[in-house]
């Protein structure tokens, strides 16, 4: 493959991004964190997680998030203000208030809602009787329970909720395809401008899994991390005595638009998507393939798609969750897709490391910290890397940042059930 040389209304590029994250409440505080090699994983904070075989993960400050009160007919849930909080850091960054024709900003988003509290479950348990039959009179007479804006508060509507905050009217899609979402939102977003559908998109992803009802689901699935000697040790990927992966909350959001369109507006770039690639492993539901063969997939369509090959991708940011399943298979699926030789020379690190999965929002938060990482010449470190694995045999940049310039790099995020992404991504392209 020859890299593609698109003409400028082809190329699509950042103009803005936002984050929120258990590290900090913008994009750069966020980074800091992370090339200092520091640990956002803390004992469960904003609820009861008592009784629980894991009690850690990644909560967000709430002293980062806008109020409950937005003007929205319902209170505003927990997703609909991590959201918020990085879309509008991501809009101010653009200048998309400038941006004449709002019926040609999209709104693509991946992730989840938030999930009932164990006080909403509790009230509908207290209605149901042992046949199993809900008395619907009793459950609606419950006092501020059960109410006209009910639906607003449990369905995903936090796309929507940013796409009226920015005055967006370009059409919204809600991506939910788990932990690889906001990197499919990314990836639809470029196909979407490409194909001259969008003026600019709003992309990203934001999730909130963080009580109990969200928990609960993983803890019986055995997924989440075991053993632990302190909360900033627990996330380890690729090293031997992972045992598991450390849910997290957070939100992460970028505009795109075209390289002919930010140059017009007089935009600072700040990244480019070269390519993307998906694809879904059909294999089971709960567990990822053996041999990685829809990751692999995905990694080779996103470099297809860039028109690079193998010898010019100089980074991996992995998808790295620390279970014992997934690093494995990725470690096989990079070797498989950039060749094992290629494979051994290629820094490979995992962000969740440090920040933990944010399931839906990982992938664009991911990628927001790869182009930093292209624009600063520096790679993320994966830290508690302290024990070989002989299945994890390649270079995971151990526990300190490296200093290393580079110009494209990979961004993996594949989901559970087998569903794959990864993005192709580049430095902010030179003038002319």
């Amino acid at each position: 493959m020859a890299r593609q040389a698109r003409p400028a209304d082809q190329r699509v590029v950042v103009t803005g991004w936002g984050m929120v994250t258990p590290m900090g409440g913008t994009v750069e505080a966020t980074w800091a964190g992370c090339v200092e090699g520091r640990s956002a994983v803390r004992e469960f904070a904003h609820w009861d997680s008592r009784g629980l075989p894991c009690r850690i993960g990644g909560e967000v400050d709430d002293a980062v998030l806008p109020p409950d009160d937005l003007g929205l007919v319902a209170p505003a849930t927990r997703p609909h203000r991590l959201l918020l909080a990085a879309g509008r850091q991501a809009a101010a960054g653009a200048d998309l208030a400038s941006v004449a024709r709002r019926d040609r900003i999209a709104v693509i988003v991946g992730g989840h809602a938030g999930c009932p509290a164990p006080t909403d479950i509790e009230r509908t348990v207290r209605h149901v009787d042992e046949a199993g039959r809900i008395d619907v009179a009793g459950l609606a007479a419950e006092p501020g329970y059960v109410d006209r804006n009910f639906h607003l508060r449990r369905c995903d509507h936090a796309p929507a909720v940013l796409a009226h905050d920015l005055d967006a009217r370009g059409g919204v899609t809600a991506i939910v395809s788990a932990c690889a979402a906001s990197a499919q939102a990314i990836g639809e977003a470029t196909r979407a401008l490409r194909d001259g559908r969008a003026d600019a998109v709003v992309a990203g992803g934001v999730d909130s899994h963080v009580n109990f009802a969200g928990f609960i689901g993983f803890v019986l699935l055995g997924a989440l991390v075991k053993r632990y000697p302190s909360p900033e040790k627990a996330s380890r990927p690729f090293d031997r005595r992972r045992s598991g992966f450390v849910m997290s909350e957070g939100a992460a959001v970028v505009v795109l638009e075209t390289l002919a369109s930010a140059r017009a507006r007089g935009r600072r770039v700040l990244g480019e998507v070269l390519g993307y690639g998906d694809s879904a492993d059909g294999f089971r539901i709960t567990d990822v393939h053996p041999e990685g063969e829809g990751a692999r997939l995905a990694m080779t369509r996103a470099m297809a798609d860039a028109g690079v090959t193998p010898d010019e991708v100089e980074y991996v940011n992995a998808h790295g969750t620390s279970t014992p399943t997934n690093d494995p298979g990725e470690t096989l699926a990079i070797k498989r897709a950039l060749g094992e030789a290629r494979a051994r020379q290629v820094p490979v690190s995992s962000n969740k490391s440090m920040l933990g999965h944010t399931i839906g929002a990982a992938g664009a938060v991911e990628a927001i910290m790869t182009w930093k990482g292209l624009a600063e010449g520096i790679v993320l470190p994966t830290i508690n890397y302290e024990t070989p694995d002989p299945k994890c045999d390649l270079d995971y940049v151990p526990n300190t940042a490296r200093r290393m310039p580079h110009r494209v790099a990979l961004s993996n995020s594949f989901g559970f059930g087998g569903q794959n992404a990864c993005l192709c991504l580049g430095a902010a392209p030179s003038e002319g």
